[in-house]
């Protein structure tokens, strides 16, 4: 049997230090975390319709740029423009002279999806954020 002194400086010496043991379990938790595979998994869902209209006024005309349904199917401040690269090359023109002023992007109901596709990827390539969508107020 193992005594200790009444003054209890040996009692501390008797439990077991539990940091390396500690250490362990945050290095395997981490280790776990960073190799675990996580599976994105998306929902079809259906957006709802608005019956208010949302205005937003700005103190500077925004950059507008339109998509349309017929060729040329880009537009830029009302202006059509030929061509994807001569378009991307307007619009970077367009955001460098006016960086204050928000993009404001209007798409025909009837476009093609894979071209606003790929003006958001443009988009979100070049870090311009754009600030409304414009859409129809349901009035069904």
């Amino acid at each position: 049997m193992i005594r200790t002194n009444n003054t209890g400086q040996f009692e501390n010496e008797l439990t077991p230090d539990l940091t390396p043991l500690l250490d362990i379990i945050f290095i395997v938790m981490v280790f776990l975390l960073l190799t675990a595979s996580v599976k994105l998994e998306s929902l079809e869902v259906e957006l709802p319709q608005t019956e208010t209209k949302v205005l937003q006024t700005t103190d500077s005309d925004p950059v507008t740029i339109n998509l349309t349904a017929q060729p040329p199917y880009w537009a830029l401040q009302g202006k059509a423009v030929e061509g994807w690269e001569a378009f991307q090359q307007a619009v970077l023109k367009e955001i460098k002279t006016n960086p204050e002023k928000p993009v404001v992007i209007g798409a025909d109901k009837a476009g093609s999806v894979e071209n606003m596709l790929k003006l958001l990827a443009f988009l979100q390539q070049h870090d311009i954020k754009a600030t409304q969508l414009l859409m129809e107020e349901d009035n069904s």
